[in-house]
């Protein structure tokens, strides 16, 4: 099976928030953005999995997808109470805490890697057990470099380290 995957286009300019779950805007650009992704598509998909969160669910309307899968597996990270907060205004020690090991900790009330490892991996094994030879993921960053980690077997510490723009399309075989 081919599992292409796709990050959400760009979003509006000057968020230092921290929006794992949160809606927000996508930029001025998103038409455009759109646009770019259409032509990079293949024709045919057996399924399209969706996160259900606006910003990839925009894209989905903007290329005409017309039966979609809405799939919560593919939502970002879960922040819990730093959700929708500036950076600036999140707790420095509880901040730092979790920087030094974004793979156990959690953000108060929110989910750690290991959780959105875990998840997205669970739903990816799923789909090997479907007919599906080619599917389209809508999806984040966060949850791509779990998607990369899984099939590349890299550690999750080190899973920042895998770059991820927006409006970029992956390949991945199963």
């Amino acid at each position: 099976m081919e599992i292409h995957v796709i990050r959400h286009t760009r979003l509006i300019d000057g968020l230092n928030k921290c929006y794992g779950q949160s809606d927000v805007p996508v930029a001025d650009s998103f038409k455009a953005d759109a646009a770019e992704i259409k032509k990079l598509l293949q024709p045919t998909y057996d399924a399209i999995f969706c996160s259900p969160l606006k910003r990839c669910l925009m894209l989905c309307e903007e290329l005409n997808f017309n039966k979609i899968n809405i799939e919560p597996a593919l939502k970002e990270m879960n922040f819990g109470s730093w959700e929708n907060q500036s950076w600036d205004d999140i707790d420095r020690n509880q901040l730092e805490k979790w920087c030094n090991d974004f793979v156990n900790e959690r953000p108060p009330n929110g989910e750690n890697l290991q959780d959105v490892y875990k998840r997205v991996t669970n739903f990816i094994t799923s789909l090997k057990s479907k007919n599906y030879n080619k599917i389209l993921l809508i999806t984040h960053a966060g949850v791509i470099r779990c998607i990369h980690a899984f099939f590349n077997n890299i550690a999750l510490d080190k899973i920042f380290n895998i770059p991820v723009g927006f409006n970029e399309i992956f390949v991945y075989n199963t």
